[in-house]
C-alpha cells in the first residue's frame, strides 16, 4: 500500500519513512502541505497519509478539507501527526475531516497499528464501493447480455430524440429481432439459444460507436439508438450490423449456428416531435415489415404521408443496377 508522508522537517520525514518502509510500505514523502494536497488529490494518489499539522503553504487542516472537499473519488485515512495536545486541536484537526491523531514523539509500534486500523477501513470501503456498482450494473444492464435493460434503453432514446430536436439533427432507431430463435432454442435448447443471444449483443456492439447505445428489448430483440446519425447514412449502417449477424456462424456448444437478423428502422428526421414511445411503435411495424419480406432485411419506417413502409438500398446497389 502506498503511503503519502507530509512533514517539513527533513530529519523527521526521513526517519519516518525509514519505519515505514521497513513495515513494508511504499512511501512518497513531501516538504509542504500544497505538495502534499496535490498528490491526496490525484485520481491514483496514496489512500493512506500522515500529516504534519504546521506545514509551509498549505497546513495540515487545509490539505484535509481539500481531500476531503473531493466528489467521487475513493477514500483517503488521514492521520495527524503533530505536539498539539490540547482537546480543541484535537477536535479542530477531526472536524477538518482527518481520521486520526497521534501525539509526538510517537511510538512507532503504535502508529503502526493505527495504519493497520487505516488499511482495515479502507478495504472496507472498497468493498461496500464494489458492491455498490454491482448493484447499480445490474439494475441498469441485462444480467445475460451485459447490454443496457428495456428501461435503461427507454430512457436514453427518450433522451436523444429531445436532444435532436433541439439541436435540429437525426437520430437513427433501430428495433432488431433474431430469425427463427424459437427454433433455435426449440432444437438445441435454452443454453444454446443464450450463447446466441450473447454473441449476437457481441457483434452489436462492436458495430457501433462507442456514443450509441445497444439495449436488450426483450427475448431476442435489440434496441439501437445511433446518435447524431445522417438520415442518408441510417440505412446503410443498419444493413452494415445485418451483415455483421448474417455473414459469421455463431460458435455452440450444439455447433456452428447459421443466425440472420431483421430490422425496422426509424430516422427522428422522418418523424418530428415524436415521443420514444410513438417512434416504438412506427419503427416496430418496420421491423413486422421486415420479417413479411422473408427476414434477414431491413425495412424503414416512413411518415403517414406515403402511405407505407418502403425498403431502401445503399447507394453502391443501386448505382450498380444502372
Amino acid at each position: 500500500m502506498k503511503i503519502l508522508i507530509a512533514e517539513d522537517d527533513a530529519m523527521s520525514r526521513r526517519l519516518l519513512q525509514k519505519t515505514l518502509e521497513r513495515a513494508g510500505y511504499e512511501v512518497q514523502a513531501v516538504e509542504n502541505g500544497r505538495l502534499a494536497q496535490e498528490e491526496l488529490c490525484r485520481s491514483d494518489g496514496p489512500r493512506l497519509a500522515l500529516l504534519d499539522w504546521e506545514m509551509p503553504e498549505v497546513d495540515g487542516l487545509g490539505v484535509c478539507r481539500a481531500v476531503r472537499d473531493r466528489k467521487e473519488k475513493a477514500y483517503v485515512y488521514m492521520i495527524f501527526l503533530t505536539s498539539k495536545e490540547s482537546s480543541e486541536d484535537k477536535v479542530a484537526g477531526l472536524r477538518s475531516g482527518a481520521d486520526d491523531y497521534l501525539t509526538k514523539p510517537f511510538n512507532a509500534e503504535e502508529l503502526k497499528a493505527r495504519l493497520r486500523t487505516g488499511l482495515r477501513i479502507l478495504h472496507l470501503e472498497d468493498r461496500l464501493v464494489e458492491a455498490r456498482e454491482e448493484m447499480r450494473f445490474k439494475a441498469t444492464h441485462d444480467s445475460l447480455t451485459g447490454l443496457w435493460n428495456r428501461g435503461v434503453i427507454m430512457e436514453l432514446l427518450n433522451r436523444e430524440l429531445v436532444r435532436s430536436q433541439r439541436e435540429n439533427n437525426s437520430t437513427a432507431v433501430l428495433l432488431c429481432d433474431i430469425d427463427h430463435f424459437k427454433s433455435v432454442n426449440d432444437t438445441f435448447g435454452h443454453p444454446v439459444g443464450d450463447e446466441v443471444l450473447r454473441e449476437v449483443a457481441k457483434r452489436l456492439m462492436a458495430s457501433v460507436r462507442s456514443y450509441d447505445y445497444v439495449g436488450r428489448y426483450g427475448g431476442e430483440e435489440f434496441l439501437i439508438v445511433l446518435n447524431n446519425c445522417d438520415p442518408t447514412c441510417a440505412f446503410g449502417r443498419a444493413d452494415q450490423m445485418r451483415e455483421a449477424i448474417a455473414t459469421r456462424e455463431v460458435i455452440t456448444k450444439g455447433g456452428p449456428l447459421q443466425v440472420t437478423m431483421s430490422a425496422g428502422l426509424l430516422r427522428s428526421a422522418d418523424w418530428p416531435s415524436r415521443t420514444a414511445d410513438s417512434c416504438l411503435l412506427e419503427v416496430d411495424t418496420a421491423l413486422y415489415a421486415a420479417k413479411a419480406a422473408g427476414r434477414n432485411c431491413v425495412r424503414v419506417a416512413m411518415p403517414p404521408q406515403t402511405k407505407k413502409i418502403i425498403s431502401e438500398e445503399p447507394a453502391e446497389k443501386v448505382h450498380e443496377r444502372q
